[in-house]
């Protein structure tokens, strides 16, 4: 279990942190044309102006938990939204690109069941201040 959770961790860690730092520093040329839905869901995005720095910053943050074991519970959790995100579209509007919403899912998936006794806290149905 200690070896799955950290290749996932590390895992989850690099495609969040290469991928956060590309949207500031365009180090990956390959940048498909989309048209239709894909399209207009992008420029949707783009065209509010704070949402793709804002998660990609999550995103690099979330990356440098990952990888360094600082906080991972938490951002475990706080990237998994993305993580489904990525998901549905790369299955949904891009099908083509499957394997990147797995390589998100399924391992952001396997941390949230590694990490589950340290989100006891979360689940209280009805709290007490």
């Amino acid at each position: 279990m200690k070896k799955s959770t950290l290749i996932c961790r590390m895992l989850l860690g690099f495609i969040y942190l290469v991928f956060g730092l590309d949207y500031f520093l365009h180090f990956i040329p390959y940048q498909p044309n989309h048209t239709g839905k894909v399209a207009a869901f992008k420029a949707g995005l783009m065209g509010v102006g704070y949402f793709y720095p804002m998660i990609k910053s999550i995103q690099i943050a979330g990356g440098i938990s990952l990888l360094t074991n600082l906080y991972a519970p938490f951002f475990a959790v706080v990237l998994f939204p993305i993580s489904l995100n990525v998901f549905l579209y790369h299955t949904i509007l891009v099908p083509s690109g499957w394997l990147m919403g797995v390589l998100l899912i399924v391992p952001n998936l396997f941390l949230g069941y590694a990490y589950r006794k340290y989100y006891n806290g979360m689940f209280v149905k009805k709290p007490v201040l």
